[in-house]
């Protein structure tokens, strides 16, 4: 099943999701398997999945802790769902339902600080005002 995003949909929430992250030092952006990866330190934090395994999805996969998964699909099953093959992850519809590009950003920090390693975070923190 193929979606019914087009090739500037996925650009569009590629530029976003590299908006969202543009302040979380060490990460980069990949495209790797067909599909848009996000990495600090060699380490995956999330992908944007483009009809994974035939799914019809546009979707981002991110990092999270134990839980996260289950409170979000219990907050709405429209917008979060469980995200085939990888456990600990967290999947986000990007085109059918409107995303919320606020909480999205902090998935993507909290994912980054699951990643980066303690001296990153610190250094990170610290610059940070308030």
């Amino acid at each position: 099943m193929v979606g019914s995003w087009t090739d500037a949909d996925v650009e569009r929430v590629r530029g976003r999701l590299e908006e969202l992250v543009a302040g979380l030092p060490g990460v980069v952006t990949e495209d790797a398997h067909g599909h848009i990866g996000l990495l600090v330190r060699g380490k995956r934090l999330a992908w944007v999945f483009i009809d994974h395994h035939g799914d019809g999805r546009l979707a981002l996969c991110v990092k999270a802790p134990p839980g996260e998964l289950e409170t979000l699909v219990a907050a709405d099953l429209l917008r979060y769902f469980r995200p085939a093959y990888v456990r600990g992850w967290v999947g986000v519809e990007l085109h059918a339902v409107e995303p919320d590009w606020a909480e999205i950003g902090a998935l993507l920090e909290q994912a980054w600080r699951m990643r980066a390693g303690k001296h990153a975070t610190a250094a990170y923190d610290a610059r940070r005002p308030g």
